[in-house]
C-alpha cells in the first residue's frame, strides 16, 4: 500500500496526508480521529505518517496551519490598490465565503473542531487577527462620514464574528455564496462601516 507512495516527492506525501487528516478530522472530530484513520485514507502505513508527523497533535497543528494559510491566501485579493474601498471589503467577502463553499471539510477543520481545542487556539488566533486586521482597514478607508472615536478594529471583530457565523451556514448548505455576500456587505458598508445615521 505504501510502496507506490515512497516514490512520491516529500511535497506531494505531505499534501496526501494532510489532505487525508483534515478529511477525517472534519467527519470524525479531533477526539475520535485516529492516526490509524488518516493512514487508511492517505493510502499510506501508520509508520510512514508518523514519521512525517510524530502524533495526532502535531498532525492537526499542521492541518490548522495549511487551511490557515489557504483562507488567509482567498482573502489577500481584496488588498488591490487598484479597486475601489467597496470593491475591495466586497472582494474580501467573496474571497473569505467562497472559500467556505468551496473547502467546507477546511472550515470544519478550522472552525468547528479547531476553535474548541486549547491546545491550538494561538494557531486559530494568529490566522483570525491577521484577517480582522484587513478587514479593520478596509472599514477605515472605506467610511466616508465615521463617527468621532469609531474603533475601526472592534468594528472588525464584529464583522468577522457576523462573517464566521454566516459561514457557518454556507458550509452546511443552508445559505448561497451570493445571498451571504450581499447580507455581510450590507452590515459592514451600510451599518458598521461608521455611516453616520439619519438625522
Amino acid at each position: 500500500m505504501a510502496g507506490g507512495t515512497k516514490r512520491l516527492p516529500r511535497a506531494v506525501r505531505e499534501q496526501q496526508m494532510l489532505d487525508a487528516a483534515v478529511e477525517v478530522f472534519s467527519r470524525k472530530g479531533f477526539h475520535d480521529t485516529s492516526m490509524d484513520a488518516i493512514a487508511a485514507e492517505a493510502k499510506i502505513s501508520k509508520p510512514m505518517l508518523y514519521l512525517y508527523y510524530g502524533s495526532k497533535d502535531e498532525l492537526f497543528r499542521a492541518c490548522i496551519q495549511r487551511e490557515g494559510m489557504r483562507f488567509i491566501e482567498s482573502v489577500a485579493p481584496a488588498g488591490n490598490p487598484l479597486l475601489s474601498p467597496h470593491e475591495q471589503l466586497r472582494t474580501a467577502l467573496e474571497g473569505f465565503l467562497g472559500f467556505v463553499d468551496r473547502n467546507r471539510k477546511s472550515w470544519q477543520v478550522l472552525y468547528r473542531q479547531a476553535i474548541g481545542q486549547q491546545a491550538f487556539t494561538s494557531e486559530i488566533e494568529n490566522a483570525r487577527e491577521r484577517v480582522i486586521e484587513l478587514t479593520a482597514k478596509l472599514l477605515e478607508s472605506s467610511a466616508r462620514h465615521p463617527e468621532p472615536g469609531t474603533n475601526f478594529d472592534i468594528v472588525a471583530v464584529a464583522v468577522i464574528g457576523a462573517g464566521e457565523a454566516i459561514a457557518d451556514r454556507v458550509a452546511g448548505g443552508r445559505i448561497e455564496v451570493a445571498e451571504a455576500v450581499d447580507l455581510l456587505d450590507d452590515l459592514a458598508w451600510r451599518g458598521l462601516a461608521g455611516r453616520k445615521k439619519a438625522e
